[in-house]
């Protein structure tokens, strides 16, 4: 069975069409197996749930690397969308229906927020014991729950398609309060690196930070609200991607 042609290319895997209206996510040579495993785990644990996903269906080898198996679905990422139209508006709406739509949902056999954060607060080693520990501190005095959290909800990974979205990406799906994956996706949207490639850094640091705000509007959340979240959110991103 041969691949077809490049459907999208990721930080830990290139998507390639498949058969019958499928696509194979194909992880990079050396990905960790229990990655993959976890990722698929993730999005069949979701898989009845009543927002738009592919659908999953399996995992296989292929030429010494890792693939699930997913319905193939058309459209272009929000991102692309966004950069392409100008909408940031427009944008946040997509984004925050979509979000409402996901943390509608409950579920408890998914990882717990605070167990994502906590491995890769453990794992930043520049940071002092006692700055650690206060941070940990504040970690177990989030509150919690058992609201649905996609944990890497940004317009990256979300298709758009004649107006209708669809959420992909199931690594970092847990549990927790609704706050958290809101404060996740200001993070993400607002805090992460400009790419190198972007020519007007200072329009484009702009952008990311009203689009931040326009989504935090549409979600009724202010930015008090996810302060604490976004405290430990990126005191851990240190751990979790240590050469951003």
């Amino acid at each position: 069975m041969n691949y077809g042609k490049i459907v999208g290319v990721g930080n830990t895997a290139t998507v390639y069409e498949w058969k019958e209206g499928k696509v194979i996510k194909l992880f990079y040579q050396g990905y960790p197996k229990e990655a993959v495993e976890k990722e698929f785990h993730n999005a069949k644990a979701i898989s009845n749930m009543d927002f738009a996903k592919p659908k999953v269906y399996e995992i296989i080898f292929f030429e010494e690397r890792i693939g699930i198996i997913y319905d193939k679905v058309e459209g272009e990422s929000l991102l692309d969308w966004v950069m392409r139209t100008g909408d940031v508006q427009q944008c946040a709406l997509y984004m925050a229906k979509l979000h409402k739509a996901i943390t509608q949902n409950r579920i408890s056999n998914v990882p717990n927020f605070k167990e994502f954060l906590k491995c890769n607060i453990l794992n930043v080693i520049s940071t002092d014991s006692k700055k650690r520990e206060e941070v940990l501190e504040m970690l177990d005095n989030l509150l919690d729950g058992n609201t649905l959290c996609h944990g890497d909800f940004h317009p990256g990974n979300i298709l758009i398609a004649e107006g209708h979205t669809m959420v992909i990406d199931f690594m970092n799906v847990c549990h927790g309060n609704f706050l958290y994956d809101v404060a996740r996706t200001v993070f993400l949207v607002e805090y992460t690196p400009v790419p190198i490639e972007v020519e007007d850094r200072e329009i484009f640091l702009q952008l990311k930070k009203t689009l931040a705000d326009l989504y935090l509007m549409q979600m009724n959340v202010t930015r008090e609200m996810i302060q604490d979240y976004l405290f430990v959110i990126i005191a851990a991103r240190v751990g979790e991607c240590p050469n951003e």
